[in-house]
Order: C-alpha cells, then structure tokens, then sequence
C-alpha cells in the first residue's frame, strides 16, 4: 500500500534559531489514524505546516501523495493542499465577513478535484456536514464573525471535510468544544476519513482522545531536536 506521508532524514529550524525538528521516519498509509501528542512549544504546529506544504525543510525526503515536496514550487504545493487535502487549523482561517455556508463550500471553488468527487450539489454537501456537526441551520447564513468560537471550530471542520480530500490535517480541532460538541466531531470525523478511505493526522493536547486512534505518536520521542518552538 503506498504511503500517503513518508518522511526520512527531515529537519527544520527557524531562522537564526537551533534546529525544531529532526525526524527520521515517519509515515501515513490510506484509511490510518494518526494522533500525534506533544507539549506546547514541541513543533507540533510546525509538522503540519510542512506536511501542508505551508513550510520546507531544511534537509530530508517529504513525501505527500506521491510527490516530493522539497522538489515543488510554492504554487504546486498550495494545488496540492488544495485539491487532496482538508486542513483544520488552529486558528480556523474562516473568512469572517462571509456566511457559514460559503465559508465550508470556499474550498471546492478553488478544487475542481473536490467538486468532482462530490454526488451531490455544494450547498447539500455542506448543509450535511453541519448538521452532523450539530450547528444549527438558523446560523448558516450568518456571516461566521457573528459565531462563537467553538461554532466556528465547527464550521471549519466542515469546510476541511467537505470534497472528500484524501489527507485530513487536523490542528487542536476541539479545544474549543463542549463535551457534547466534541463527541458529535469525533464521529463525523471519523466516519467522513473512513467514507473517503482518507489518512487523518491529527494533533492534539487532549490524552482522552488517544485510544480512538489506530496509532499515537509522542513527538517528542520521534523528534531528535530537543528546542522550544516560540508561541507553538
């Protein structure tokens, strides 16, 4: 089965500043679970980025989907992440101005990829995914602005799960959510990456979320640079 992540020899160290991340190996086949633990300041925000292709290594193989990420332009890398990834970020990245509904169908309009493997219209897509995720349609046409911040954790997990992507990057996706709220996500999240046969890696300060997981992974034991990563 050829593996959705493969990382060898990686390192990477923000400038002026001693090396973050050094990893030797580290992969992701399709349909795996993957949750990746750490303490603040260990460069688990920086991982993603570069699995986002967000950032570059300073040294080593990075390869997503089947493509060398060391070797890609900014521009095929942000195709990439547009077309095969979904990506909950930490501090969600909504357009504030725009109503919860276009801010989950904003990302098929940049993926001719995602639309395609939809069998359904944009607005259904997404007015299913809300409602799995248990936010209510009274606010789907409110701009997101006007929400709070765990029903915008909400709206960008759907915006990230909608089109089916292959690769699910998941950044603290509930740490802004109840207890309830949370449950409802884990669910829809699990059951869209195993619909979609999608990797999912996901990190997290949340230990009670660990045995949901196929695979946990301590980054601090897969890091060989031992450096504090500043506001991270």
């Amino acid at each position: 089965m050829s593996a959705l992540v493969s990382i060898n020899a990686l390192s990477f160290a923000w400038p002026g500043q001693a090396t973050l991340l050094k990893i030797n190996n580290l992969t992701l086949t399709p349909g795996e679970r993957l949750f990746i633990r750490g303490p603040s300041g260990s460069g688990k925000s920086t991982l993603l980025g570069l699995l986002a292709g967000i950032l570059q290594p300073d040294q080593g193989s990075l390869m997503i989907l089947g493509q060398d990420f060391t070797r890609l332009s900014g521009h095929q890398r942000d195709r990439v992440r547009a077309d095969q990834m979904g990506y909950i970020f930490q501090q969600f990245n909504l357009l504030p101005y725009l109503s919860v509904m276009e801010n989950v169908t904003a990302a098929l309009i940049f993926s001719a990829h995602k639309r395609k493997r939809l069998n359904r219209p944009a607005s259904q897509e997404a007015a299913r995914l809300l409602s799995a995720l248990q936010l209510p349609e009274v606010l789907w046409q409110q701009p997101v602005h006007k929400l709070s911040i765990g029903q915008q954790q909400r709206v960008a997990a759907a915006r990230a799960l909608i089109g089916r992507p292959p690769l699910v990057i998941a950044d603290e996706p509930t740490s802004a959510l109840d207890a309830g709220s949370r449950s409802a996500f884990m669910q829809l999240l699990f059951a869209e990456c195993e619909h979609a046969g999608s990797g999912l890696i996901f990190v997290s300060h949340d230990a009670g979320l660990e045995p949901l997981f196929s695979r946990v992974i301590s980054l601090n034991q897969l890091n060989g640079a031992k450096h504090a990563e500043p506001g991270l």
